[in-house]
């Protein structure tokens, strides 16, 4: 690791450490700039709006906070590894606490699942529910160790920018059922309608549907049982200001209000950007956390050698989008969990409603997270932060959210009164909302998505965008639109894939 931002060549006198852009301040890009500044990169994060963080920034009204998107931390020792590896200790910056139960999964009958990562727990939980489905979760919990343990964590970090790469795993990738969906390997093990939804419904969290969602995605079961499920004290956006200050300390430096417009490109590569007021600045290694398909759309000149063309853009699979309702109460409610998904009397109706036939469909399955159960903090005394989402069509669908905002958070609002939060209407005191639309136009996502590309087989590993963008040289790419994918993990593992494809600063300075 190089602790300066200049080194000397034998021979010469000091020279300036190359530069590195990070384009976005997303989980990804910050990694991403945790990661070259240890390895001696000066670097500069560019974020467009006013605060870091990306989906994972925090809004702030009438004395409540509400982390804007990510609410789940799993494989916290990705987090770990940054500090690690600029010579600090997570903990003497940030608070992570395990959550327990992970989720209660409610059922439209009113019957609940209680998910959690203690597996004598969990078989006692599948067998109230149908004692013939114990063996046969054993069995899919086995599929899911080895998908997290020969996918994730062999193959998580390395590049999948050959096809050799792809070609070379796929005997694994056959043998744990990846060729099949979530859904159609759950259903190989587990018989019980419900749940087959309980082990299914994972891909949901990352923008995939699990009947279409490559089988890979089955290892996150596994990753939450072995590595749990966690809140960060303060909120996600805790995690954020640590990176932050991580970065600060390592002599980076993080720029707001700074849009990129356009990645400068001279003779196949990348040089610097140009921002949307007609600064431009200069690197030497630029990395993009924007939303990949609008980095590789909009803010690269056309190239013929470029897989990733903005036709194969437009022909691509995008996930869906994320309807989000974020209220504050001036009581508790204490018999509502951390995590809890409210399904909808629909499953796999509602799910090709949301992805084939692009239709905002008038029920719905909720995700609803109330931190200020280990987090007072987060709201004024005797009131409550809370947070819900619904999975809605992408932007090609043609929903106008201008018009259809307001009468669908009513409509959530009814809901949560009619199942778990009774007596909710009169007790708000602050909402706000953000709908695809606004995805789009905060965060440049493609048809406002909200994971960028769908996890579907034949957009994963060497047929997601790479990592390393070959057709523009010293052009990296970060986050949930690249290798390996959606979900924080992922994301944070994306950084971690710079360690193998960017050269280190010594070497680069060489080059």
């Amino acid at each position: 690791m190089l602790t300066s931002p200049e080194h000397t060549e034998p021979g010469r006198g000091p020279r300036e450490a190359p530069k590195a852009i990070v384009i976005g301040s997303g989980f990804g890009g910050l990694a991403a700039a945790v990661r070259l500044g240890a390895r001696g990169y000066k670097v500069t994060v560019l974020e467009r709006l006013e605060q870091a963080g990306g989906r994972a920034r925090v809004f702030k009204q009438d004395g409540f906070v509400f982390d804007a998107g990510p609410t789940i931390i799993t494989a916290p020792y990705l987090f770990e590894e940054l500090w690690q590896i600029a010579g600090e200790k997570m903990t003497d910056h940030v608070d992570i606490v395990p959550v327990d139960p992970f989720y209660r999964i409610r059922f439209d009958d009113g019957e609940v699942f209680t998910y959690n990562g203690d597996p004598d727990a969990m078989r006692a939980e599948v067998a109230r529910f149908n004692p013939d489905d114990v063996e046969g979760y054993e069995r899919l919990m086995e599929r899911s160790k080895g998908l997290c343990a020969e996918v994730f964590e062999a193959l998580g970090h390395l590049p999948f920018g050959r096809v050799y790469d792809m070609l070379r795993y796929t005997p694994d990738i056959l043998k744990y059922g990846g060729h099949l969906s979530v859904f159609d390997n759950v259903k190989k093990f587990i018989k019980d309608p419900r749940l087959q939804i309980v082990f299914s419904f994972h891909p949901l969290l990352i923008g995939g549907n699990p009947f279409a969602a490559s089988g890979v995605y089955l290892l996150i079961p596994h990753l939450e049982r072995q590595y749990g499920v966690h809140y960060s004290m303060g909120g996600t956006g805790s995690l954020v200001n640590g990176l932050c200050d991580l970065i600060e300390r390592q002599g980076g430096t993080l720029k707001y209000n700074a849009d990129v417009e356009e990645i400068i490109v001279d003779n196949g590569t990348a040089k610097g950007v140009r921002l949307a007021n007609g600064e431009t600045m200069s690197a030497d290694v630029v990395v993009s956390n924007a939303d990949a398909a609008t980095t590789l759309k909009e803010m690269l000149p056309p190239a013929p050698t470029r897989r990733w063309s903005p036709k194969a853009v437009d022909n691509a699979k995008l996930s869906m989008a994320l309807f989000v309702w974020y209220f504050g109460t001036k009581r508790k409610f204490p018999d509502v969990g951390h995590h809890t998904i409210v399904l909808g009397p629909r499953y796999k109706g509602l799910l090709t409603d949301i992805f084939h036939k692009h239709t905002l469909a008038p029920d719905f399955s909720l995700y609803l997270h109330r931190p200020t159960i280990a987090d007072p903090s987060l709201a004024p005394d005797g009131c409550e932060a809370f947070y819900v989402l619904s999975p809605v069509p992408h932007l090609k669908s043609g929903i106008d959210w201008r018009e259809q905002a307001e009468p669908y958070r009513q409509a959530i609002e009814d809901r949560l009164n009619e199942t778990i939060m009774p007596g909710l209407t009169g007790e708000i005191v602050t909402s706000r909302m953000l709908t695809p639309l606004d995805f789009q136009t905060d965060y440049r996502a493609m048809q406002g998505s909200a994971f960028s590309l769908e996890p579907v087989l034949t957009q994963s590993a060497y047929f997601r965008p790479h990592n390393r963008q070959n057709a523009v040289k010293n052009l990296y790419l970060v986050g949930a639109g690249t290798h390996p994918g959606a979900g924080v993990p992922a994301v944070l593992s994306s950084a971690r894939v710079l360690d193998e494809v960017v050269p280190d600063a010594r070497t680069f300075a060489r080059l």
